[in-house]
This record gives C-alpha cells, structure tokens and sequence, in this order.
C-alpha cells in the first residue's frame, strides 16, 4: 500500500469530515500548550529574534491545522508583553501528505487574520501561514531553516506497511523496526532543517495497555466477524493493518538517544478520552448507541481513506462502521474503557 498516495483525513465539512470529528486531537493540542510556551520562551529569550519560523508536521484539516500556529502567537505575545519587547513576526508552514484538505484550511485563513486583528491589534507582528505538502518522513525545508518544529498526533503514522510476518511476535517486531527507521529519519531531517538551538514539541500516541485502548481491537472483530457471514474476503483481513504504530515510551527514547541529535528537555504522559467532547442531548438519551455513533465518527473521519482503498465498497464500508459503533458501545464503552494515551515530548537540537 503506498500510504502517501492513499492516507488523508476526511476531507470539507461534512458530516463525517475530520473538521467536525477531531476534538480528542483538539485536546490534545490544547494539553500540550504550556511546554509549547515554555519552548517558545527558551527560544525566544536566546537571542531575541526579530522572525520566528516553525513548521507543524502533519497539520491535517479543519480547525486544528491552525490551532497550533494561534497557540503560536498568543504565547509569543504573553512572552514578550511580560519583556516589554515587540514581538517577532511569525511565519508558519503547515506541512501534511499531499491528498490532505489545505483548501478547507486556507479557506479559514481570513477568519483567522480577522481573529488576530481584533484579539491583538496592531501589538503583535505580522504572521504569515504557507502550506509544505509532502511526507515528514523527508526533507522538507533548506538546513538551518526553521526555528521550531510542531508536530501532534502524527508520529504514529508509519511510511509504509510492513509485509506480513508469520507470528504475532513477527508483526510486533516489523512495526517496531517500520517505527525506529521512520522516528529516525524524521530526527535527522528535522536536525538538518532546524538551527543551532532549535526546539520541538512532538505528541504521539504510545503503548499504555492499562489504561488505554486502541480503536483497532474493535475493528478487526467486526471484520473478522463480516469475513465469518461471507460478507468480506478473507484476503482482506491480512491487508487490513493500518499503518500505525503506538511505541512504548521507552522504544520512544532510545530512537532519540541513538539517532543523537537532540536532547529531551521533557517528557510528559496523558490520557484523553474517546467521548471528548460528546455531548448526550435529550434524542441521543434514548439511543444505547449515540456514544459509540460518536467515537465511530471520529474513528471514520481518520480511518476511512485507507479502509475504502482496502474494501473499494462504500456500501461494505458504510456496514463496517455501522457495526462498529456497536461494538466499541458493547465492548468497550459500557466496561468504562476508551482513551487515547499520548506522550508529549519537548526536544532541543544538540549545538
């Protein structure tokens, strides 16, 4: 499966687009704010530079491809009213695979402009906000480009699928090695296109199986129960791994500490869970299901690129997140269960 080509986010705003589904990402945007202004502070406060260049990787579409860059410049401006100094101008790159939605977000760009106007006036400098299509998993920008580098709920996603093994112990050890060589070029790249000095505040899902659990569990019980009725393929179940990998903090650190070209200033674990955001109304209360409908939409608005280029039905795709807002209710919602752990880490390039 060539994931660049196939992988993006629902797309406009539909029903089961990602700009109305993606509030557990939301949150976890808004969970990593206060080490992004502390980063930004080091940074800022180590030589007072009049243009601060940052790239998030792996932006996506809808409201948070933004949220980062206002986060951006609403610590700045706190930073430098407490230093008394006119803050630096902000230019921005919003950099996702090339089939991501970034008419969606440039449509945005004017409400955005008009919020910076009206919230900060004429006190803060000029941002600027530009798209860099193409795969992190590359270099992307000239060396000793960028002063910081963002990136939030991404570095899971893997390049590639690795080929099927024969064991579970197999598929483990492949995704794990898919992970270290795809973690350690996007290091060295990041190491060339920083400066001296530069920073970046990653936020990845991690392996935390006691307190949280990966939408993929029940997914494939619905596909295997679908192969069991005739209703899909056998030979599907064994292209349907998605590109994803959850490392444990530790597999985490040691990519970091072998690739060697940062420091771990920080690291910070937390859960967010699969309901954030739900709210049940007074129709939703008498349907068992309005929970899982919910986290499916979520689920659906990430997933549904690559799940389609797998079936190529959209009616037998359509069934399979019908059963599974089912599922997920059955299985893991009424036992209390359904969060996403995710690892915060604030890194700093070796001088």
């Amino acid at each position: 499966m060539e994931v660049e080509q196939i992988l993006h986010m629902n797309g406009g705003e539909g029903e089961n687009s990602y700009a109305n589904n993606s509030l557990t990402q939301k949150e976890a945007i808004v969970k990593a704010k206060p080490l992004l202004e502390q980063s930004l502070n080091d940074l800022y406060c180590n030589g007072f530079p009049d243009c601060i260049t940052v790239a998030d990787m792996g932006c996506s579409s809808g409201p948070n491809a933004l949220l980062p860059t206002w986060e951006a410049i609403d610590s700045l401006d706190k930073i430098c009213n407490r230093l008394n100094r006119k803050p630096p101008v902000l230019h921005s790159f919003l950099n996702d695979l090339p089939g991501s939605d970034f008419n969606t977000v440039f449509k945005s760009l004017p409400s955005f402009y008009q919020r910076l106007r009206t919230e900060k006036g004429h006190e803060f400098g000029s941002c600027f906000v530009a798209a860099a299509p193409g795969s992190f998993h590359a270099r992307l920008f000239p060396p000793n480009f960028l002063d910081f580098v963002y990136s939030s709920n991404a570095l899971h996603w893997l390049s590639q699928i690795p080929k099927e093994p024969m064991s579970e112990f197999d598929i483990h050890r492949a995704y794990l090695d898919q992970f270290k060589s795809d973690f350690s070029a996007f290091l060295k790249f990041r190491s060339e296109e920083l400066k001296c000095g530069g920073r970046m505040i990653l936020t990845l899902l991690y392996n935390d199986s006691f307190h949280a659990t990966s939408p993929g569990e029940p997914a494939l019980l619905v596909i295997k129960d679908m192969i069991s009725e005739g209703l899909i393929e056998e030979s599907k179940l064994k292209s349907s791994n998605f590109p994803i990998y959850a490392p444990y903090v530790d597999e985490v650190k040691q990519v970091i500490e072998r690739e060697g070209s940062f420091d771990i200033h920080q690291l910070e674990t937390f859960h967010v869970s699969w309901l954030e955001g739900f709210v049940e109304n007074d129709n939703e209360g008498l349907d068992k299901y309005a929970r899982g409908k919910y986290v499916t939409r979520h689920v659906r608005a990430v997933g549904e690129s690559l799940l389609s280029s797998i079936c190529g039905d959209d009616a037998i795709v359509g069934e399979i997140y019908r059963r599974f807002a089912i599922k997920v209710t059955d299985e893991i919602l009424e036992k209390g269960r359904g969060a996403f752990a995710n690892l915060l880490i604030s890194l700093v390039k070796k001088l």
